[in-house]
């Protein structure tokens, strides 16, 4: 089984670059994608027809906001954590399927200024009550942009980004807490060392010259550790400041 997860930034923009053509050339099982910036009424698009597609759109127009394409229907999803102050932008949508949840989740970022930071931890604490919740019923997937980057191998210039968003000790604890309560960081299950990063600054070359950041992720419960084949980044896929993430399941 095939899952991959994608900030498009802009789901409108992607399409009229390589969205479809990914997609086909693709054929994930399901794909969760991020930031997509609109409703499904704003896309005047026909999707294949063996997916289905779910949304979850911000309140307000054109911002953040996720959506998932599934080839098997799961069995119910669910917009939001239940919980009203984290509930307006599309941050979550929760695919229920026979033997696990998905999670598709596009983290608060804090901000240059680090304005929404304190509103960031409240968020990673919630996220995690939610997830753990979820966890008691069966297994939990989850995966998308989680603005952060956990250690210093997760990107180029730690040193010079140590009091930045994304790479505070706030945000890194809140990742670590995730681990500690059991999920496991997939893609470092196979690859651990650094250079290998999901987002780089569309300025200075950034890309080409590798200089970037891994903040979008799969984790998983670990009693799905055993049907883990594979976790991957395709960094060759254009279309998007982040790369397509995925993992392959027994």
């Amino acid at each position: 089984m095939k899952l991959i997860s994608w900030n498009v930034n802009g789901l409108r923009a992607v399409l009229k670059k390589n969205f479809l053509e990914y997609l086909d050339a693709e054929q994930p099982d399901i794909l969760c994608l991020q930031e997509t910036k609109c409703s499904p009424d704003q896309v005047e698009q026909l999707w294949p027809g063996h997916y289905t597609t779910y949304w979850n759109s911000a309140e307000k127009k054109g911002y953040s906001g996720t959506a998932i394409f599934t080839r098997t229907r799961p069995l119910k999803v669910t917009q939001g954590i239940g919980i009203d102050e984290h509930d307006h932008e599309g941050r979550v949508l929760t695919a229920e399927y026979p033997d696990f949840h998905l999670v598709n989740v596009y983290v608060p970022n804090s901000q240059r200024e680090l304005t929404r930071l304190p509103y960031r931890q409240v968020w990673d604490r919630a996220f995690l009550a939610y997830l753990k919740n979820l966890e008691r019923s069966k297994p939990v997937i989850f995966c998308g942009d989680l603005n952060v980057a956990h250690t210093e191998i997760d990107l180029a210039n730690p040193k010079a980004n140590t009091k930045n968003h994304g790479f505070t000790p706030e945000e890194r604890a809140g990742f670590s807490a995730l681990v500690a309560a059991g999920f496991i960081d997939t893609f470092r299950e196979f690859e651990k060392a650094g250079g290998h990063y999901t987002w780089w600054s569309p300025m200075s070359g950034a890309r080409a010259r590798n200089v970037g950041w891994r903040i979008d992720y799969f984790l998983l419960s670990a009693s799905l550790r055993s049907r883990l084949l594979k976790a991957y980044h395709q960094p060759e896929i254009p279309g998007s400041d982040h790369c397509p993430v995925g993992v392959l399941l027994k």
